[in-house]
């Protein structure tokens, strides 16, 4: 059964109230104690007549009130009954002290060692942060109220975060190296073979380098962009739209590539889906998708593309009847240089960021785009989009 852990206030209060309820009874057990040794000692030093005496006068002062008042004043000392400050005794109040203060600090430091346990923890594993390493996780102490227990959990998932981008960027730098060496060899070997008349420096030549060229620049466009949208600083050129015309038209642009394909698109719509949104950058998406068609699939393959709109959202499905991917490779489908396996592919290009730029424009309109794998075959990209808000669009975002 799960430990439910109290409040940071309850756990405070309580331990509070405890240590002032043991202090109070620890002062009287104390006052008591030191009246009881007196007490004892002077009965012990009187003489048993005098005891007895005095027995009856506690019981009825009013019978002798003097006689009484000198017993006292006899075998306790005149200090007792004198009402000064300096008739206090000081000693057994000093003994007090000695003994009782440290007992309550020693409790004190007993009921707080679960947080400075917790806190201690949590300052190592944030010392080794620091430092660079995101190996360690801080140990959860559960006897600490459910708010330090709750910020030591999330603690640690802040470092295993830190630890996945750290090894997402390694990653990446691999990657990108690699990306940007291979068009950037292609062109600088390209020209060094023009200067050592290994190529003739003709058009044709130069036309191959400046394709290689722009494959660099493209390249880092796509880098620049990834870059704006994981920082949050996308901006989106927001205006009303219909999504059939910006898809026909993209659809449109590439049909010639379809064509000499021998591929084929299909939309089906149940009628103009309006939003509002960055028309050119949505485009861009659904250019992306087709272009992996191209890509991807074969002679005869097609796509269809079915648009509608629930009572929620706008849905965009994109499926073709190509090889798919494999089960697999789904979770990671969208992450910044991948590729399906090149040898489904019709060519090796692309800098595997097109499908990371379509979940980057998906998320900046609020959106999600996610793959599955139909049942008979080829690949099924989702897009859910919302619908847009009543009452205008403004003009950046």
């Amino acid at each position: 059964m799960k430990r439910k852990n109290k409040s940071l206030l309850f756990w405070v209060s309580v331990r509070i109230v405890i240590v002032a309820i043991v202090t109070l009874f620890t002062i009287i057990l104390a006052m008591w104690g030191i009246f009881a040794a007196q007490y004892f000692y002077v009965i012990h030093e009187m003489p048993a007549s005098v005891y007895e005496r005095f027995l009856v006068l506690r019981e009825n002062p009013s019978l002798d009130i003097e006689a009484f008042h000198q017993i006292v004043d006899t075998y306790w000392g005149l200090d007792y009954s004198t009402p000064s400050l300096t008739s206090l005794n000081w000693g057994w109040l000093l003994i007090f002290l000695i003994v009782v203060v440290p007992l309550i600090t020693l409790m004190c430091v007993r009921i707080a060692r679960p947080l400075t346990a917790q806190f201690r923890n949590l300052t190592d594993v944030a010392e080794t942060v620091a430092r660079g390493n995101f190996k360690h996780e801080a140990e959860l102490v559960q006897a600490c109220p459910d708010e330090i227990i709750r910020f030591s959990i999330n603690f640690n998932e802040m470092v295993n975060k830190l630890a996945l981008y750290e090894r997402e960027i390694k990653a990446s730098h691999v990657a990108l190296a690699h990306e940007l060496r291979s068009p950037l060899t292609g062109a600088m070997g390209r020209l060094q073979g023009m200067i050592d008349n290994v190529f003739p420096a003709s058009q044709e030549q130069l036309n191959m380098v400046m394709t290689q060229l722009k494959n660099l620049s493209y390249l880092t466009d796509d880098l620049y962009f990834l870059s704006l949208a994981s920082a949050g600083q996308l901006k989106l050129s927001k205006n009303v739209f219909t999504i059939n015309s910006v898809l026909k038209e993209r659809v449109a642009w590439l049909k010639p590539q379809l064509e000499a394909a021998g591929m084929s698109i299909s939309i089906e719509e149940g009628g103009p889906l309006h939003f509002i949104g960055d028309e050119f950058r949505l485009g861009q998406v659904f250019s992306i998708l087709i272009e992996n068609m191209l890509r991807y699939c074969s002679q005869g393959d097609r796509m269809c593309i079915r648009l509608e709109q629930t009572a929620q959202e706008i849905v965009l499905a994109f499926q073709d009847t190509g090889p798919g991917v494999a089960q697999d490779y789904l979770p990671q489908m969208f992450e910044r240089f991948t590729r399906g396996e090149t040898s489904r592919a019709r060519d090796s290009g692309g800098s595997g960021l097109g499908l990371s730029i379509a979940k980057a424009i998906c998320a900046a309109h609020h959106g999600t785009i996610k793959a599955s794998l139909p049942v008979d075959q080829g690949l099924l990209i989702t897009i859910n989009l919302p619908l847009p808000v009543q009452g205008g669009a403004s003009s950046r975002g």
